[in-house]
């Protein structure tokens, strides 16, 4: 498959705070759907980092994220599902060191999904080594849901466990389909 037939797939944004089940959402999405997802790339470069992550490394985490989007988007079958975006980035680099470099910004800017997935907080916290705040998930999702109503991205609240949760995202995806 080559690039120009990669645009065609429709690509699926599922953000939201962490730990709100975006990486099991996007695996279960792509094998109901049978496609491809996208792993959340800052997980692999923090893991091989042997020191704590910094802000610059941040820029080098959104190219990794881009770059296998559309690597696996040349394999997708009309979907791919996105396990972040550089939508999670700008959050997180604004939450967590005040700003958002510009290269971050203008590559999101540059971006195009059929739709987001807003994960919610309503699923229990899983202890992680990456996971940083888990008192502070509400705010999180309140400054997610506020960042996708400012910058005009459509998108669907996916909430409830387990069955319910995936029942939800199911249904917003296949209205997408029902569309083209």
């Amino acid at each position: 498959m080559d690039t120009a037939t990669s645009q065609k797939v429709k690509r699926i944004a599922i953000v939201g705070p962490e730990c709100t089940g975006k990486t099991d959402l996007a695996h279960f999405l792509a094998h109901h759907y049978q496609t491809s997802w996208v792993p959340e790339y800052a997980r692999e470069y923090i893991n091989q980092l042997s020191r704590p992550y910094k802000k610059d490394d941040l820029i080098k985490i959104a190219e990794g994220q881009v770059l296998l989007e559309n690597q696996w988007a040349l394999q997708a079958n009309k979907l791919l599902f996105c396990d972040t975006t550089l939508v999670v980035i700008k959050i997180w680099s604004e939450f967590k060191y005040g700003d958002c470099p510009t290269e971050i910004i203008e590559r999101m800017n540059s971006q195009n999904y059929a739709l987001h997935l807003l994960t919610n907080i309503d699923i229990p916290w899983v202890d992680d080594p990456q996971r940083e705040h888990p008192d502070k998930r509400e705010m999180l999702f309140d400054i997610y849901k506020s960042e996708l109503v400012k910058q005009q991205i459509s998108f669907v609240e996916v909430k409830g466990i387990g069955e319910a949760r995936r029942e939800a995202a199911l249904k917003a995806v296949n209205a997408i389909l029902q569309r083209t």
